[in-house]
């Protein structure tokens, strides 16, 4: 069968383009509260959770006198007292917690940070994929698991996006939607780590109500979640439902590598140009397939010439 040529719709990445300047455009004011809050992000009446196995509070800031109280992981705290205790060498803040009415104590500020995480779902998210020692396990990981199981997907002559890729637009803007959001928060480290802190603190997935570069951010992950919810529809559309698994997990070992990629590079600013080089790359490869070829025989769009996946006639 000869395959009948389609004009390419380059017109369909006008959208997306368009939906990406828009939450670039993003802006908004963002005050912080005066005073201990400025500095430190909490104040009274502010709820952690414990991270850790367990911690100690004591009665009173003098830990050699005072009994103690062992808390464990999964407590729910709250924030009772702040004081500064200016002899101290270790950590002049100290800050009382209170688990319930019989469970309450001081700890200085270093030990309750390292072992505490606000008490809501997004920052503790937050607390666990900022941690560097797993950051560097996922990279080996991912890059040694996605290496393996791109190369046998390849030989295997499946669809992978960049290399033998459908005729979507969708993967392609997925995978740069990855790899700007990872610079995006690489940067954010960088340049604006006491905002980032802040926004830790007190989360938000309003990106109108932070400052312009978080609400990048945020906009960024809402803008993932919807292409990842249309990637899923558009590749089962496309491809028989074996295939299609196939192509979700190469897709998704693409996206793990590109994470792990340009936020560990961006931290030494090389992230920057691998993202200019990498959307070139991206889009170069997607303008080679998208949307050129039906087949003909059943008439239904195919990825390339060769065997059509939903009927199986040679399209030469």
């Amino acid at each position: 069968m000869c395959a009948m040529m389609r004009n390419n719709p380059l017109r369909l990445l006008l959208p997306v383009v368009m939906l990406l300047l828009s939450i670039m455009s993003l802006t908004s004011c963002y005050k912080y509260e005066n005073g201990f809050t400025d500095i430190h992000h909490y104040n009274r009446n502010y709820n952690f959770v414990v991270k850790v196995d367990s911690m100690i509070i004591y009665e009173n800031p003098d830990t050699s006198i005072y009994d103690s109280t062992i808390l464990y992981r999964g407590d729910q705290l709250v924030v009772a007292e702040i004081k500064t205790i200016s002899n101290d060498t270790i950590d002049s803040v100290w800050v009382k917690l209170a688990r319930d009415q019989m469970s309450q104590g001081w700890t200085r500020e270093c030990d309750l940070l390292n072992s505490v995480a606000p008490d809501d779902p997004i920052s503790q998210f937050i607390d666990m994929f900022s941690n560097n020692h797993l950051l560097l396990f996922l990279a080996l990981v991912v890059i040694v698991t996605a290496s393996y199981g791109l190369r046998k997907l390849y030989r295997r002559d499946a669809f992978i996006v960049h290399f033998h890729d459908i005729s979507s637009v969708l993967p392609t803007m997925l995978t740069i939607l990855v790899a700007t959001s990872a610079t995006v928060y690489a940067t954010i480290q960088n340049f604006v780590p006491e905002d980032w802190r802040h926004f830790y603190f007190h989360p938000t997935l309003n990106p109108f109500a932070v400052i312009p570069v978080i609400g990048l951010f945020v906009s960024l992950v809402w803008a993932l979640i919807i292409m990842g919810i249309a990637v899923v529809e558009d590749v089962m559309r496309r491809l028989p439902f074996g295939s299609a698994v196939l192509y979700l997990l190469g897709l998704a070992a693409v996206c793990a590598v590109d994470y792990v990629v340009f936020s560990i590079f961006t931290l030494y600013y090389i992230g920057y140009v691998l993202l200019v080089v990498y959307i070139w790359f991206a889009i170069s490869r997607l303008r080679l397939v998208l949307d050129r070829y039906i087949c003909g025989n059943c008439g239904k769009r195919i990825p390339g010439l060769g065997k059509c996946p939903h009927c199986g006639a040679i399209n030469e």
